[in-house]
């Protein structure tokens, strides 16, 4: 199941292109997007609501949408203002339209009650418009269920092991980490002190293989599936760890993740630095050593998937490190079932 009263992450800006139609499934709800003649976006069910042809396949006329199979056409609204085999269209003739919003190089859907959609509550990612960063990602499909990659996010101890020739090294599951939840954030804070310097690291930051560092992951969560991560190293001895950040790099890792179906899933994801940010080749370096790992990511989790498919899966175990993932799944259990509660609430019933 997915919480629907949030704004998701429904594609790239440049995926939904003008004078073209373009589907995507999200939340097991087929959508077709596409932009009006003035740019703006628009969402709608994919499903034409005579015989279920997806409007998808159909003819973009102006700011309408023409069925392919027997001409009924849908305003950006969703309702149907013309049928060509009749002259009146019935009362309440059309298909869902979902609110929209453009915003961080995304386009955002609200896949819950609409009267709840406020595009003040889209989650803070102004790293990927900021000048004094750079950023760049793209979107990945992930064959396995959302938040297995949100627990994937949520504790580096296997940057170790899944990633030893770009973000790993032997110092990082020794360290201790730790986890704090405010309210509907999730927290994870991991340092890495004086350790060499991984090999990402080395080629971004310019950092000697002999040099020792702090190094810091700082990883928040927020529902439905948002994952920022706060990483970055400094030599040792540079007061790092008391918040002096200055003599190293900084980077921000930004996840937003999308349930397509309960196994499938929409990653989109960007690399974010702030040094050396006039060097194009920089962020390209970044992107290609991030993206690497991420698909390294997306065949464990495949994997993880197949056996939890297999029906034979018994109950997992769970391990110190596991604490940020847990508060995550409890934050949204909660929140799941809070929106699926039928009883009122004391303010519906007044």
């Amino acid at each position: 199941m997915f919480p629907r009263n949030f704004w998701y992450v429904a594609a790239w800006d440049h995926e939904v292109r003008r004078q073209e139609l373009f589907r995507r499934t999200i939340c097991n709800e087929p959508i077709v997007f596409y932009r009006k003649d003035d740019g703006s976006p628009v969402a709608l069910e994919d499903r034409c609501c005579h015989r279920h042809m997806p409007l998808s396949d159909g003819v973009l006329k102006g700011n309408n949408v023409e069925c392919l199979y027997h001409g009924l056409v849908y305003e950006p609204s969703g309702e149907c203002v013309h049928i060509p085999s009749q002259e009146r269209v019935p009362p309440g003739t059309g298909v869902k339209s979902y609110p929209v919003v453009e915003r961080y190089q995304w386009i955002w859907i609200w896949m819950g009650d609409p009267q709840l959609a406020n595009p003040d509550d889209i989650e803070d990612f102004h790293w990927m418009d900021d000048p004094n960063w750079r950023a760049k990602g793209t979107r990945l499909r992930l064959d396995g269920n959302f938040m297995l990659l949100v627990d994937n996010l949520l504790d580096l101890t296997h940057l170790q092991f899944v990633h030893p020739t770009t973000l790993g090294t032997n110092a990082i599951a020794k360290e201790p980490i730790k986890t704090e939840r405010e309210d509907n954030l999730v927290r994870v804070t991991r340092w890495i002190p004086n350790s060499p310097p991984p090999p990402f690291f080395q080629r971004a930051g310019g950092f000697s293989a002999d040099l020792l560092i702090d190094r810091w992951q700082v990883i928040e969560y927020t529902p439905p599936a948002f994952v920022r991560l706060d990483v970055g190293g400094a030599p040792t001895g540079t007061a790092s760890i008391e918040g002096d950040r200055s003599s190293g790099i900084s980077m921000r890792n930004l996840n937003a993740i999308t349930p397509e179906t309960e196994t499938t899933t929409h990653y989109f994801w960007a690399q974010a630095h702030d040094f050396r940010i006039d060097e194009p080749w920089v962020t390209d370096l970044l992107v290609a050593n991030v993206h690497e790992a991420f698909l390294e990511d997306l065949w464990i989790i495949g994997l993880q998937q197949e056996n939890i498919d297999s029906g034979t899966s018994p109950e997992r175990v769970d391990i110190n490190h596991d604490g940020g993932g847990l508060q995550a799944i409890r934050t949204l259990n909660a929140l799941i079932e809070e929106e699926n509660d039928p009883t009122p609430t004391a303010q519906a019933a007044e």
